[in-house]
């Protein structure tokens, strides 16, 4: 198989971009809504979900229900969303919601409050599930759905994508099916860049997973919020810099999960990020849209 991946990327001439007002870092949070759209035979699944919860290395049902990891997930939507929600709304920062199109279709006061927060809502797929052996057919079938559900409560079609657990074939799925312009579907620089698939130029705004509250459900990841909460400051302090004393202008995204970062325990570690970067007045706290729409408008021309 030939090997068409990019090594070199920007390289170390990353300093011809900049951002809005002349800020030294666009800092990203993205709010994940997975909650009723993990596998479940409720949902037609053959067993139970495994991934991103309390109970580490969670064993497979097959066939039945898991009560235990159900109610886990239940409080994100139950709880975790309006914790998160009323923090960002106190402070009126903005928010990206990678939203799942079964879990937002099973809480419309969520799809309410966060229509009224004028919060962004990017694909987060139709089902938080494993695409990788999924059949590119059922794939694509799932892809159009959670496009449509979008644009049904909210308005709108998505501008952006994340599926997160994906297949080989996911990328070339959502291009083919939907009007995106931007995806999240890779974790390989600090500044989004232009990919080029079947000829036709892409954006992608990287994500994160160690600026991630899912590292609490992880082997070796977080144990406490300070852990979380000195992370997340050493990345931004790391990025800062090299903004600051080389002239190179970064982006940070910080991944949160309604049902991890919003238990009691931990929630305090994100108040304090928030009041740490409060502090400085030259960084750009924005959506993933509107990094994707300042790069199409100064950035068209880059490779």
């Amino acid at each position: 198989m030939k090997d068409d991946r990019n090594y070199k990327g920007y390289g170390n001439n990353d300093s011809n971009f900049y951002w809005p007002n002349k800020s030294k870092l666009a800092l990203q949070f993205v709010l994940n809504y997975e909650e009723g759209a993990e596998n479940s035979i409720i949902n037609g699944d053959e067993g139970s979900e495994t991934f991103l919860s309390e109970i580490i290395n969670a064993k497979q049902i097959i066939g039945a229900r898991n009560m235990n990891m159900e109610s886990i997930y239940e409080y994100g939507s139950r709880r975790g969303f309006w914790r998160i929600h009323n923090e960002f709304e106190k402070r009126k920062l903005p928010l990206t919601i990678f939203g799942v199109g079964m879990a937002l279709e099973k809480n419309p006061d969520v799809c309410e409050q966060i229509i009224k927060s004028n919060y962004e809502v990017a694909s987060h797929g139709y089902r938080w599930i494993d695409y990788q052996n999924i059949t590119e057919e059922v794939e694509k079938e799932h892809t159009i759905k959670c496009n449509n559900i979008i644009k049904d409560i909210f308005g709108y079609f998505p501008s952006g994508w994340y599926t997160g657990r994906t297949s080989p074939n996911t990328r070339n799925i959502i291009l083919e099916n939907t009007n995106i312009i931007y995806d999240s579907d890779s974790y390989a620089d600090d500044l989004p860049y232009w990919i080029k698939v079947k000829n036709k130029k892409h954006l992608i705004i990287p994500y994160t997973l160690d600026n991630n509250d899912m590292r609490f459900s992880t082997l070796q990841g977080f144990n406490t919020g300070e852990d979380f909460y000195n992370y997340l400051k050493n990345s931004f302090d790391t990025l800062y810099r090299e903004a600051n004393e080389f002239n190179k202008p970064k982006m940070m995204s910080v991944g949160l999960h309604c049902r991890l970062i919003a238990r009691p325990g931990r929630f305090m570690s994100l108040v304090k990020f928030l009041n740490y970067v409060s502090d400085y007045n030259d960084i750009w706290i924005c959506k993933r849209e509107e990094i994707a729409n300042y790069w199409y408008e100064n950035f068209s021309d880059e490779n």
